[in-house]
């Protein structure tokens, strides 16, 4: 168990977190929600040794092991993969580096004897270490995490790569306490989804910050939030917070209420002319002044934005039999698309598909290497891009708003001021005469993505916008396109914001592969489970029906005895899948139930796979 009590911790001016206390307990899966700005990573770092608090202390026992990644890792360029995740002082990455190393040393000179009693050496101190399943998990997670060469330099590797690498190096390394700071941050859905699963069933206890909300909604079992300087905790995972935040408010709201209508009553007796000559009196006095003094941390009524655009015709994007190859890889073959008023269009696929060169390209950025891109006239584009945008650190927050408008016209014909803008956005009037170099990169990005709906766009291009964003702002971004009148067009990786936002998806298969589908992210998943489960079934039956009952006898008799029952156990497992997550679907927000149903599924999963295999190895058998 780890105890935090009373730590304080500050920025410059800012206090991030004021006394606050907390404990982890054995296999918690905690989730840690806040604004961008309010400490969230610092608080991380803390409870990992990398920052020391100002006061207070953190507790736990002598041999407990913390496994932090940071939202932005740092890799050796000069290390391989495989060395970069075996990294670490145990005996046991130790030994698991020198056996790769063997095995790399005995390739390059396959008759060297020294190699040879090498690698019999290491594969020795495999055995004493019991590091063969630990090896075995290790390239199995980098290769669910989409990374295959791992001898590949990590300097040979992108961004989004190197995050998969330094996830797999944590997930790998044994902990009592699993820290990740925005785990889904560049990674594909499929990825996320695998890292869901994973982290089910993970022995440790795991604390997380990140902005996918489905994500905190499965894996989590409690959730931390932060929020001026407290830290709120709450059981349950991220829709039960939802509902006992709105509680504590409310409560929070009602206490206010009650504490200005005491005021009111108690400065009307003080203006009356009372006298504090009693000992009761002077502390009625005193209990007013305090009262004056006090302050909460009630929540603003939120500003209702039914914002306008420039007004857009009838023709919007239209792409024809468009190619387009990027880096060596073709990503549009023959690409057709027509984006009409109204559209809101979600384009998914694996990372390095071409999902952002389309968005280029439909922008007027990139120029296809043929076809036709038409773009209507009265097409005003907002761009929000997934890199790093540069702004000014000297100017302060409010003039950098300013400097695209003083106002934004809504569909009535009102106008909403950038301050109240800034407001709706989560920077408050005080905050809004901040420089922009003391904002945290998340600050950063929100007012970033403010600056592009000043511009008051119709159509509206967002490049995985969820990045970097706290649920808050999200939730807030959500409600402004809820009214936005113009086109979006978004890529994203965050399945909650699809649900929320699109109701068509662009799907990208790879090699300038894509299809559509008519509809939300969830809708289609599901669509996709029933078709390969389907489309398991049906070869199952193919081969029940069709296979040559005259060549079984090559089978030894346990495999042919095997081999007559298999089939009704994938039968058995399947109904027992479906099973589960008919009863997934109906635990609601139950947090424990639904954390145990998934855990069932993954075994389910796990087993059938193994029993799919089995039936094709024993099928191949049958063949020769």
């Amino acid at each position: 168990m780890l105890t935090v009590e009373n730590i304080t911790k500050t920025f410059g001016e800012k206090t991030l977190f004021d006394q606050i206390s907390c404990t982890i307990t054995e296999r918690e899966r905690i989730g840690l929600i806040g604004v961008n700005g309010t400490g969230k990573s610092t608080f991380l770092k803390t409870l990992a040794g990398i920052e020391v608090p100002e006061e207070g202390v953190i507790q736990h026992a002598k041999n407990y092991q913390i496994e932090y990644l940071p939202q932005e890792p740092k890799l050796d360029p000069a290390l391989k993969v495989i060395d970069q995740i075996y990294y670490g002082d145990s005996q046991m990455m130790n030994v698991m580096r020198g056996y790769e190393q063997a095995l790399i040393d005995l390739q390059h000179d396959a008759m060297s004897e020294s190699a040879q009693a090498n690698l019999f050496h290491m594969q020795q101190k495999m055995d004493e270490m019991g590091a063969w399943e630990a090896n075995t998990k290790a390239k199995t997670v980098l290769t669910k995490l989409g990374i295959t060469d791992f001898n590949k330099p990590v300097r040979a590797l992108s961004g989004g790569q190197k995050k998969r690498v330094a996830i797999a190096k944590a997930l790998i390394q044994p902990a009592d306490l699993l820290i990740l700071d925005e785990p889904t941050n560049h990674l594909d859905n499929e990825s996320i989804e695998w890292l869901e699963k994973y982290l089910l069933t993970y022995p440790g206890s795991l604390l997380l910050v990140t902005h996918d909300r489905y994500f905190l909604n499965r894996v989590t079992n409690r959730i931390f939030e932060l929020d001026k300087g407290k830290l709120y905790t709450y059981m349950g995972n991220y829709e039960i917070f939802l509902e006992k935040k709105a509680e504590r408010e409310a409560l929070e709201k009602s206490n206010e209420l009650k504490h200005a209508n005491t005021l009111r009553r108690e400065l009307a007796w003080l203006k009356r002319g009372a006298k504090a000559r009693s000992t009761k009196q002077k502390a009625r006095v005193q209990r007013v002044h305090d009262m004056k003094e006090q302050t909460f941390d009630t929540k603003k009524e939120t500003l209702h934005v039914p914002v306008g655009s420039v007004r857009l015709g009838k023709q919007v994007i239209e792409l024809k039999h468009v190619e387009k190859s990027y880096e060596g890889n073709q990503v549009l073959t023959d690409f057709n698309q027509l984006i009409v008023p109204g559209d809101r269009l979600g384009i998914v696929g694996a990372n390095g598909t071409g999902k952002t060169t389309l968005l280029n390209i439909m922008a007027n950025r990139f120029a296809p290497d043929s076809g036709e891109v038409t773009i209507g006239e009265t097409v005003k584009i907002g761009y929000y891009t997934q890199g790093d945008e540069e702004l000014d650190g000297n100017l302060r927050i409010i003039d950098y708003i300013k400097e695209v408008a003083e106002v934004i016209h809504t569909i009535d014909g009102t106008v909403i001021t950038a301050e109240q803008m800034l407001e709706h956005f989560l920077f408050s009037r005080s905050e809004q005469w901040t420089y922009i170099r003391k904002l945290s990169g998340g600050e950063k990005r929100r007012l970033y993505l403010l600056k592009v709906l000043m511009k008051e766009p119709n159509v509206l291009f967002l490049d995985e916008p969820t990045n970097d964003l706290d649920t808050q702002t999200l939730s807030v971004l959500e409600e402004y396109l809820d009214y936005f009148p113009g086109v979006v067009i978004t890529v994203s990786h965050d399945r909650y914001f699809l649900d929320r936002v699109v109701d068509r998806l662009l799907i990208f298969h790879g090699n300038g592969s894509t299809s559509s589908y008519h509809g939300n992210y969830t809708d289609y998943m599901e669509k996709q489970g029933v078709e390969t489960a389907a489309a398991k079934s049906e070869d199952l039956h193919k081969s029940k029906n069709n296979k040559p009952k005259k060549q079984k006898k090559k089978l030894s008799y346990q495999d042919q005895k095997e081999w007559n029952e298999i089939e009704d156990v994938i039968t058995q497992l399947e109904e027992k899948l479906e099973a589960v997550q008919s009863d997934i679907a109906g635990a609601g927000s139950d947090a424990e139930t639904v954390q145990q149903l998934y855990k069932d599924q993954q075994e389910i999963e796990a087993e059938l796979e193994a029993k799919i295999a089995r039936w094709e190895e024993l099928s191949l058998l049958i063949e020769e």
